[in-house]
């Protein structure tokens, strides 16, 4: 009969292997596959290529006078650019996109690191190989001393040293590491303080003539060009204005600028003076708290009067845009669209509106051609303009430039010329319905940015540290070496010739490994190995006695 002691034992049933969730193993993947380093470099490649629109374009942020003039130029291709937003590339859905992934992957890669690191730096260097003579570097010595003296050697030369009995392990070269992840840290604040800048700052230029009259306050709405960020208001702009008192420039003979500087009152809402007389340059900026106020450059407003043939009389400050040459010649418009107004009527006729166009000459030429300066300060003053009467085209409600004339409205005869004359200051041209046009002089007006990005000192303190880090990275070396002292036997000290080999002296084996690429690491060596000898001398090729043909870096 059988018993149940007899009887085969029943396997016991496997647990049912669970299958991995597809959704959670792609998103793993994905992730691992984003946070890489090859991944990261591709995406920082990308980055910079996708910059590349925005250097090369004109872009709204910056000039939008540009981006209308492309689509006047390319009127089928800058649509479709305008589509994919090439116009605002910094600003667009895929820039932001590349942005953003490179943040992720830097951030996924780093984290990782640092807690290696941060771990490698509270661990001990590793405990010696038991096969020394199969490191890259090893040496076999004789010398007076023991562990505690390696290791008092090895930390007066800032290795981390721990000693294990009769054997001495120590490390160096963890800067290259600390480098290596600082640089990708500051590289993310870097990114985290463009973007700062990008969603919190703000900038707008403006041209700001001399005088009382002329004062500018810091509202949207007097800027020329302006570009808030998308957490930004109107309303978040902080309440200023400025009246440019006097301007300085001076040249040397040769034209070229030797100094610039502005002088402003700085006043608040109401008309109370903040900061008086404050003054500014090129490279010293007007600093206002919530603000920094840049000079980036200077020219003149001719002041014009002009007296229509019913005697009315209307004076013009119209700044002159400088062409571009050093001696500052400029070029500008002073419309008069209110001028021959019957005063018995009070009706105006837009198609007697009056302008003048022409060039304005810090230094005129004694003799003509009068078409450039000779000079950028006003030595000799003067305006060569052209009188044109007819209709403006201010009445259309299309938007234009103040600097310069509806060429429409010439082409199409609805603008005509009726005169050209030089006149240098305080001479008077009389046009050929009786009216008067005077030149009683200029004002200096200068350009300026007022800007405000929240991220200007992450920005410097992180690209600091990046070339901090950088250089870490570049010239750290990772190594490791260890010691292996066998002492003499004892009594041998006191009879050297009773069977000690060493004559007295320890036994002490030597190796070295570099952890990183280093060509130097095998002097370096020879000098510690030199060092605890005693003689202070290398110990000729510290690698000898090593077997021909073990392999490297066996630890």
């Amino acid at each position: 009969m059988t018993t149940v002691a007899d009887r085969p034992a029943t396997p016991a049933p496997e647990a049912p292997r669970t299958r991995p969730n597809p959704v959670l193993a792609l998103l793993r993947n994905s992730w691992r596959q984003l946070t890489s380093m090859r991944t990261a470099l591709i995406l920082l490649f990308l980055l910079a290529v996708a910059a590349i629109p925005g250097s090369v374009l004109p872009q709204r942020g910056v000039n939008p006078e540009k981006v209308n003039e492309y689509f006047v130029d390319h009127p089928d291709l800058a649509p479709r650019l305008d589509r994919i937003g090439a116009f605002e590339v910094f600003g667009s859905v895929w820039f932001s996109a590349i942005y953003l992934l490179l943040f992720t992957s830097l951030i996924g890669c780093i984290v990782p690191r640092l807690r290696d690191h941060v771990r490698a730096l509270r661990a001990k260097p590793p405990a010696a190989p038991k096969r020394l003579d199969r490191l890259p570097q090893h040496a076999t010595l004789t010398a007076a001393t023991d562990a505690a003296a390696i290791a008092a050697e090895l930390r007066r030369r800032r290795w981390r040293v721990v000693v294990r009995g009769a054997e001495v392990s120590a490390e160096k070269g963890y800067l290259k590491e600390t480098g290596n992840l600082l640089f990708h840290v500051s590289l993310v604040a870097v990114l985290l303080g463009v973007a700062l800048g990008s969603w919190y700052g703000w900038h707008g230029n403006r041209l700001l003539v001399a005088g009382e009259e002329n004062a500018f306050c810091n509202t949207r709405q007097q800027y020329a060009e302006a570009k808030l960020g998308p957490r930004v208001d109107s309303a978040d702009l902080p309440p200023f204005c400025l009246t440019l008192n006097h301007f300085d420039a001076r040249f040397l003979e040769s034209g070229q600028a030797d100094y610039y500087r502005a002088t402003v009152d700085v006043k608040d809402e109401s008309g109370d003076v903040i900061r008086g007389a404050a003054s500014f340059s090129v490279n010293d900026p007007l600093r206002l708290g919530d603000a920094n106020v840049y000079l980036l450059g200077h020219g003149y407003a001719p002041i014009l009067r002009y007296t229509d043939r019913f005697g009315r009389s209307q004076t013009s400050t119209v700044p002159f845009l400088t062409t571009g040459d050093a001696a500052l010649t400029s070029e500008g418009v002073a419309a008069f669209p209110d001028a021959n107004v019957d005063p018995r009527t009070g009706q105006r006729d837009a198609n007697l509106q009056v302008a003048f166009e022409g060039l304005y000459l810090p230094t005129a030429p004694q003799e003509g051609p009068f078409n450039r300066s000779e000079f950028p300060t006003e030595r000799n003053p003067a305006v060569v303009l052209v009188a044109y009467r007819g209709n403006l085209g201010m009445d259309a409600g299309i938007p234009g430039s103040v600097y310069q004339l509806d060429q429409r409205q010439v082409t199409s005869g609805k603008l005509k010329q009726v005169g050209n004359k030089k006149l240098a200051v305080g001479e008077k041209w009389t046009l050929d319905d009786g009216s008067v046009l005077e030149f009683l002089g200029t004002k200096p007006y200068i350009t300026l940015s007022v800007r405000y990005d929240p991220g200007t000192t992450l920005l410097l303190g992180s690209s600091a540290a990046l070339l901090i880090g950088l250089m870490g990275a570049l010239f750290g070396r990772r190594r490791r070496v260890w010691f292996r002292v066998t002492p003499a036997p004892a009594g041998a000290a006191d009879d050297p010739a009773g069977g000690s080999p060493t004559g007295g002296s320890s036994l002490v084996e030597a190796g070295g490994l570099p952890r990183t690429d280093y060509p130097g690491f095998a002097d370096e060596f020879a000098q510690l190995v030199a060092a605890v000898r005693g003689d202070g001398e290398p110990a000729g090729r510290p690698d000898a006695g090593r077997p021909a043909g073990t392999r490297e870096g066996a630890e």
